[in-house]
């Protein structure tokens, strides 16, 4: 058992991608082995996957392993070929190359990811049943100290603009890093309460589950 608190976590942005590379196979493995000729990465390093498997689909994940032609998607079980079908897991994948940090967080908010349920009865019962569908979309609004000078503004207004997934970074305290892929929406105008800091707020709703890397 262990308790922790959140002081001392940072948040970065993907600020920069490389070029998209084609996935031409990825194993029903634990973890996944992805085969891409000519991918150039190596261990350590993050990559955002397109897949036809859609629990890969438009997430983030670290490599591990890497050889010439493949790598690992480290914590990743694709053993399971009810939902990952053997041979459909193909499509592409972009490295992060840069990162920038998001400075003078005032607060952190998280909404959805709640399962849902199909409510039922019988004719013959009294008392219905329910039974698990999906969760709802997921979403984590970041506040953050309206300032102009910060590095990280332009790469967020950017992706509010261009209305295409960006990775996010949650590095705890301890090392462990928590990976998020979703559309960025970035408030133009502060908020503007006397005796208050002036404030913006980044809010990213999720393409995908997030990844968590512990230590």
């Amino acid at each position: 058992m262990s308790f922790r608190l959140p002081n001392g976590s940072t948040v970065f942005l993907a600020s920069t991608y490389g070029a998209v590379k084609t996935i031409t196979a990825i194993t029903n493995a634990n973890p996944a082995v992805v085969t891409a000729a000519g991918h150039g990465l190596t261990d350590g390093d993050y990559v955002e996957v397109t897949s036809g498997w859609l629990g890969l689909n438009g997430r983030i994940f670290r490599v591990d392993n890497t050889t010439s032609g493949t790598f690992e998607l480290e914590g990743q079980n694709t053993t399971d070929t009810s939902r990952f079908p053997a041979g459909a897991g193909t499509g592409s994948f972009r490295e992060i190359t840069a990162q920038v940090a998001v400075s003078q967080i005032t607060d952190v908010a998280t909404t959805g990811g709640d399962q849902q349920f199909l409510t039922f009865g019988f004719l013959e019962e009294n008392d219905d049943r329910q039974i698990p569908t999906t969760r709802s979309p997921q979403t984590i609004t970041f506040t953050v100290a309206d300032d102009p000078t910060q590095s990280f503004v332009p790469v967020a207004e950017a992706a509010d603009q261009a209305r295409t997934p960006i990775g996010v970074f949650l590095n705890l305290p301890d090392g462990s890093d928590i990976l998020y892929n979703g559309y960025l929406s970035f408030s133009e105008t502060p908020t503007l309460a006397r005796n208050n800091l002036m404030t913006r707020t980044m809010t990213f709703s999720l393409s995908g589950r997030p990844v968590r890397y512990n230590v």
